[in-house]
């Protein structure tokens, strides 16, 4: 017969190799968090680049073209290199399409709602939490659409959507 310390110092034993298992299974799945992570960081960034580079050929393409009387002299125009890429081009009839997906929520939520919004209220409507990070991220998002032409910030905090002669209504692209 197995006397009771020796049977609690056996299922000790057994416990205490258990916690080891668990501990480096749990090392293991945090090194592949980490590397997954790592991957969905790669993929982030690659398509906000394609994002901006499509948008920039867009832009490019929906030119608005200049009758041949009114043409200034054709000037060489560099290829473009990706440095400086602009995400949110001026705003010109038409290019609502190529605004980057976000760009484009922010601009069809001001476009919808009855009067003047603050970036507070956009956040959560984004899909995003309303923390100060993300609010003060989508105001830089917001200013960025009003120098662009996109926006109307009438009063400081609170913008809507820019009017343009000859708007029928709102921007809305999908």
């Amino acid at each position: 017969m197995v006397s009771l310390p020796e049977e609690l110092q056996a299922r000790e034993a057994a416990a205490r190799q258990r916690v080891e298992e668990l501990q480096a299974e749990a090392v293991e799945m945090a090194a592949r968090l980490e590397r997954a992570r790592a991957d969905l960081s790669r993929l982030e960034i690659r398509r906000e680049t394609v994002m901006e580079v499509l948008a920039e050929l867009s832009a490019a393409d929906v030119a608005p073209e200049v009758e041949a009387h009114d043409a200034p002299e054709p000037r060489e125009t560099p290829a473009p290199h990706g440095i400086g890429v602009m995400a949110v081009p001026p705003w010109r009839e038409g290019l609502a399409g190529v605004l980057p997906d976000v760009y484009r929520d922010i601009v069809e939520i001001v476009a919808d709602a009855p009067g003047p919004l603050q970036a507070k209220q956009i956040v959560p409507r984004i899909g995003l939490e309303a923390t100060t990070a993300k609010i003060e991220g989508t105001r830089g998002k917001l200013k960025r659409l009003v120098e662009r032409g996109w926006l109307d910030e009438n009063m400081p905090g609170r913008f809507t959507l820019a009017r343009h002669a000859g708007d029928a209504g709102h921007v809305n692209s999908r």
